[in-house]
């Protein structure tokens, strides 16, 4: 019999595409067992003090009202592995909107009037939200995100930049950012008489949920299942648990009956993590041919005073260009706000929008075309470590980008394009993102009747993981993908890593690759006909993910946008995008494509309307809807382009593919960006560039 063409790289239409448009796919919410309650959070309306008293006997004596649950009576929990998950367990306020109790009832409204009407009272004390780049409390921390030195240095930064014949020295400036998912982050509980505590969340890894679990509530993994089948996005929000999984089995717990709480919009940006504020000054010394001879990047963000994490938005800088010297740093003050945490491209987005403004200026300085200097220092090795890289396809895309968007036609001085009142402009920016890959298991199974049935703990947030998945393992099988069922979205599956940092296809898949590989073989060597139960092998990829590379792996990009800034409002479109992309092998050609031009269309948001704020004297954030915290809507995004090259990195995983949930939204900020500076002549160094902030300099 002939092996079945292969089907990796295949456009092949995502499997619950049906379910989805139909309403047939069920998300977290959705779930309602007999008897189900509804809780709804209460959050702290002080930026910092304590609960000193909880009137809830009004609230108590409303109808349908169950419980109210507050750091009082509460289940205890033992050692939650997140700080943010010990709610209700005393009565500090660390931020506004820390959750300070629950109420439980029959239905939704019932549960919000109860809520409403609660009296709690508070002693405050003084509070810190603000973050500047001369903040008394800022320190150097030993690590940021992802366990990078907070600190890298080589050679002496500061003298070569003092002596380079042309400097860049600018400061940039980016304010919190909310991830917002069209889901809201929702958890439905329920326990039964054994023990076996059953949560369906909306999660982006219901394997890491079931471990949280297990060490707040003192049980062992087995005892809890974990349930994630469709989550209406994340960007990082739901990598982890947040407070309402705990929150809907601390109620189910204490009422025996199932609870779901789903979280309101407007509670989203004080307990979901945000995107850290940075401030960023970016040095660059370089000769008069534009060989750059020193960069250094500082950064300074802020933490919670719940736990530490720190936005890595120097990092980048470490890999993207060769220099002889270089420097880049990261402190952190711990202020009374919400505890920030990932969101897409954590670290890379808003660090590369300063390094690819600053080299925008530098190119300026220069007289040089912005891809001409880019091109001119782009290194062979990595220089923060010296590995060589696997790949690196970073001039492939600016040159095939320059070329598919026209970039060598256009005028290279700024602000002498109109079209009316309307002022034009272009701007390039380049992207990059580590490759990483985490253990996953998997288990693949041959049936009597030719058919095939792979299970592993996968999640898909819109990705189209299912179908991807069931491409490896039809591509190793050597059968049609339609012969191949896959079963994720349960932590009763094989146990897999998370959906984030644009590791998920590369983990889950070489647990998928190998185990389809490992079941083929098993195959071959029968002499004789299949036994009625199949045949099933087992994978799991600890050892080989957790051998270092010799090798620096990442995915390279580079974007290119067109403007226009109408000059009598500071109102800015984006006419045109192109975004070209080294990602190695592209497993779905369709999926690959929509990724891609969803990050390029957050990065737009990121330039031109996304913005947050900390109000200094409420402690709290001033958006936190979607009337308030503008996202793109159809309108603000005319046209995108995607497209990538063919990258052959035989040093990745077995289907030589790299991440791409996360490049598309790296440098694409910048590339609006440096198109608006190209249009007006003004550069203006604080996202977002709305029309308030434009307009002055356009009178």
């Amino acid at each position: 019999m002939s092996q079945a063409p292969s089907p990796l790289g295949s456009p092949v239409v995502r499997r619950e595409g049906r379910d989805k448009v139909t309403g047939a796919a069920r998300y977290a919410a959705e779930h309602t067992p007999p008897g189900c309650l509804y809780g709804w959070p209460v959050p702290a309306t002080i930026a910092h003090g304590r609960v000193t008293a909880v009137g809830a006997e009004e609230a108590l004596a409303m109808p349908g009202v169950r419980a109210v649950l507050t750091h009082g009576n509460a289940p205890a929990l033992k050692e939650p592995d997140d700080p943010v998950l010990a709610v209700l367990q005393d009565d500090r306020v660390p931020h506004r909107g820390w959750y300070v109790a629950l109420v439980v009832a029959d239905t939704l409204e019932q549960a919000r009037a109860g809520a409403e009407a609660l009296r709690i009272s508070y002693a405050t004390a003084p509070h810190d939200v603000l973050l500047t780049a001369e903040h008394t409390g800022l320190y150097t921390p030993e690590t940021v995100n992802g366990g990078y030195p907070a600190v890298r240095e080589r050679g002496d930064a500061e003298r070569a930049f003092a002596t380079s014949p042309v400097q860049i020295d600018a400061t940039y400036t980016i304010g919190p950012l909310h991830n917002h998912p069209m889901e809201p982050h929702a958890t439905t509980a329920r326990w039964t008489d054994d023990g076996h505590l059953t949560v369906y969340d909306s999660s982006q890894g219901s394997t890491t949920v079931r471990d949280s679990l297990a060490a707040a509530f003192g049980l062992r993994p087995r005892q809890i299942t974990v349930v994630a089948e469709h989550v209406g996005g994340g960007f990082g929000s739901k990598g982890t648990p947040r407070p309402q999984t705990v929150l809907a089995a601390m109620a189910a717990r204490h009422t025996g009956r199932p609870v779901k709480v789903a979280l309101p919009r407007r509670q989203l940006a004080a307990v979901v993590g945000h995107r850290a504020p940075t401030v960023q000054r970016v040095r660059l010394g370089a000769e008069d041919d534009g060989t750059l001879t020193s960069i250094v990047h500082e950064v300074a963000t802020h933490t919670s005073t719940v736990k530490e994490f720190v936005e890595q938005a120097a990092v980048p800088t470490r890999v993207m260009y060769g220099s002889g010297h270089s420097r880049t740093t990261h402190r952190v003050a711990a202020l009374d706000v919400p505890s920030p945490s990932w969101m897409r491209a954590p670290g890379e987005a808003p660090g590369m929008y300063a390094l690819e403004s600053a080299m925008d200026e530098l190119a300026s300085a220069l007289g040089m075309d912005p891809v001409e200097l880019r091109l001119r220092n782009d290194p062979v090795d990595e220089p923060d470590s010296g590995r060589p890289f696997s790949s690196r396809g970073l001039a492939a895309c600016l040159e095939e980008g320059a070329a598919r968007f026209g970039w060598r036609d256009r005028d290279p001085r700024p602000a002498v394009r109109e079209e009316g009142p309307l002022l034009i402009g272009t701007g390039a920016a380049s992207a990059t993102y580590p490759v990483y890959v985490m253990p996953s298991a998997a288990s693949a199974h041959a049936a009597p009747d030719g058919s095939y049935h792979v299970r592993v703990n996968a999640t898909d947030i819109g990705t189209g993981a299912r179908t991807v998945l069931a491409q490896i393992a039809a591509a190793a099988l050597g059968t049609a993908v339609t012969n191949v069922r896959i079963d994720i979205g349960s932590s009763d599956l094989p146990d897999a890593s998370l959906a984030g940092g644009s590791s998920g296809t590369a983990s889950w898949g070489w647990a998928v690759h190998k185990a389809s590989t490992a079941l083929l073989r098993l195959l071959h060597e029968r002499t004789g006909p299949l036994p009625p139960e199949g045949l099933t092998a087992h994978a799991d990829t600890g050892r080989d993910v957790s051998e270092e590379s010799p090798y620096a792996r990442h995915a390279f990009g580079a974007h290119f946008a067109e403007v226009a800034v109408d000059s009598r409002t500071g109102e800015t479109r984006v006419r045109r995008m192109l975004g070209v992309f080294a990602a190695g092998r592209i497993l779905n050609s369709r999926t690959a494509h929509s990724q891609f031009i969803g990050g390029m269309t957050m990065g737009i948001g990121m330039a031109l309307t996304e913005a947050s704020a900390l109000d200094p004297v409420f402690g709290d954030f001033t958006e936190t809807d979607l009337a308030s915290y503008h996202v793109p809507v159809s309108a603000d995004v005319p046209w995108i382009e995607a497209r990538w090259i063919d990258e052959d990195d035989p040093h990745l995983n077995p289907m030589g593919s790299k991440g791409i949930g996360e490049i598309g939204i790296v440098g694409a900020a910048a590339a609006v960006g440096n198109a608006v500076r190209h249009a007006t002549g003004v550069r203006l160094r604080t996202l977002p560039l709305t029309p308030d902030t434009l307009l002055p300099y356009l009178l």
